[in-house]
């Protein structure tokens, strides 16, 4: 099957349990005060550009973009599924989110994960694409259970 990367509505039917599956997880695995992910109406916003990856009718993941400002967007709820883990898609799909970002004309693209070893491979994947640590940024503030991070574009 070839797999799609594509800009699409959070609200799809075919898309809520994918998103449903990865706000379980943020709220198993970090404090409630610590959940910083959107819900789908969220990600539906004016200003946030929102791109599933499917392979034939499958939604394997998804990402979005949020913009900060005119030059400084966010990466929000990235995830692959756990059954398609391990054949380099997430790497796909974030090098996808920094292109559209580009594109979309901004310079400086920054995220918030989580510090629990659940979000290990996340930290990796977004050190190993060239993000750095940083500190808070817009409308976060210093959390323990917060892991910042930002890079050029």
């Amino acid at each position: 099957m070839t797999l799609e990367i594509r800009r699409d509505t959070p609200l799809a039917p075919d898309v809520l349990p994918l998103l449903q599956r990865h706000l379980e997880m943020m709220w198993a695995a970090s404090p409630p005060e610590s959940v910083h992910a959107l819900d789908p109406a969220e990600l539906a916003a004016p200003g946030v550009a929102f791109f599933t990856l499917r392979e034939g009718a499958a939604v394997l993941g998804m990402g979005a973009i949020k913009r900060i400002r005119d030059d400084h967007a966010e990466i929000k709820s990235m995830h692959v599924v756990a059954e398609a883990r391990g054949r380099g898609l997430a790497v796909q799909l974030l090098d996808r989110l920094m292109e559209e970002a580009r594109a979309l004309g901004y310079r400086r693209l920054s995220l918030e994960t989580g510090v629990e070893e659940v979000f290990a491979p996340a930290r990796a994947l977004y050190t190993r694409a060239g993000f750095a640590v940083c500190g808070p940024f817009e409308g976060y503030w210093e959390d323990p259970n917060s892991y910042f991070m930002t890079r050029n574009l």
